[in-house]
C-alpha cells in the first residue's frame, strides 16, 4: 500500500498511557492451572495491553516466574488467590461473571464472545488436563477457540491472550 510508512517507538510510546494502570478489577485473566511459568509472563503483558489484571496461584515457583517473565516496565496488577477453589466461589459471590477456557459441550465459540459489561473472570487451565472439573461447576460460560489443526489446545498464554482482547472489546 502506497504511503504506508512504520511508526517509530517514540510515536507509539506518546499514544499510550503514560503510567501503570491500578486495578481496575474489570477483567481478571486466572490462569490457575498453568504448567509452565513462562505463561505467567507472557499473560501480565497481555493483561497490560487489555488493562486486566492477571491472578496467581499459590505456589513457591510463581513470584519467580513472573519476575522472570514480566518484560513490562512498572508495576502489574496481580492478585494472589490462596486456595483456587474459594477464591472463585468469593469472586462469584462479588457478583463477578466465571468464564472457563475449555473445551466442553455447550461452549461458546471465541468468536460469538460479547465483551464484557461487569467485573468478569478468566479460568484458564493446565495445558493438558484443563481446568478441574469442580471448577467449571462454578463456571457461568465456558469459551472454546476454534482450531483447524491436529493440535488439542493452544499454549496457556496464547488463549488467555485471545480470549483477553476479546473480552476486552477490541477483537
Amino acid at each position: 500500500m502506497a504511503g504506508m510508512r512504520v511508526r517509530r517507538p517514540d510515536e507509539i510510546r506518546e499514544s499510550r498511557r503514560k503510567r501503570n494502570h491500578s486495578c481496575w478489577g474489570h477483567l481478571i485473566v486466572a490462569p490457575l492451572w498453568a504448567q509452565h511459568g513462562a505463561n505467567l509472563g507472557t499473560m501480565l503483558r497481555t493483561c497490560d495491553a487489555v488493562g486486566a489484571c492477571l491472578a496467581v496461584p499459590p505456589h513457591d515457583w510463581v513470584a519467580e516466574a513472573l519476575r522472570r517473565g514480566n518484560t513490562v516496565p512498572g508495576r502489574s496488577c496481580v492478585h494472589r488467590t490462596g486456595n483456587p477453589m474459594r477464591w472463585i466461589e468469593r469472586e462469584r459471590d462479588k457478583g463477578a461473571r466465571i468464564v472457563a477456557v475449555e473445551l466442553v459441550e455447550g461452549a461458546t465459540r471465541l468468536a460469538d464472545v460479547q465483551p464484557a459489561r461487569r467485573r468478569t473472570v478468566i479460568l484458564l487451565g493446565h495445558e493438558r488436563t484443563g481446568i478441574p472439573e469442580p471448577m467449571l461447576d462454578l463456571a457461568d460460560e465456558a469459551v472454546e477457540i476454534p482450531m483447524i489443526g491436529r493440535g488439542a489446545s493452544l499454549n496457556v498464554a496464547v488463549s488467555g491472550s485471545l480470549v483477553l482482547y476479546r473480552l476486552a472489546g477490541l477483537l
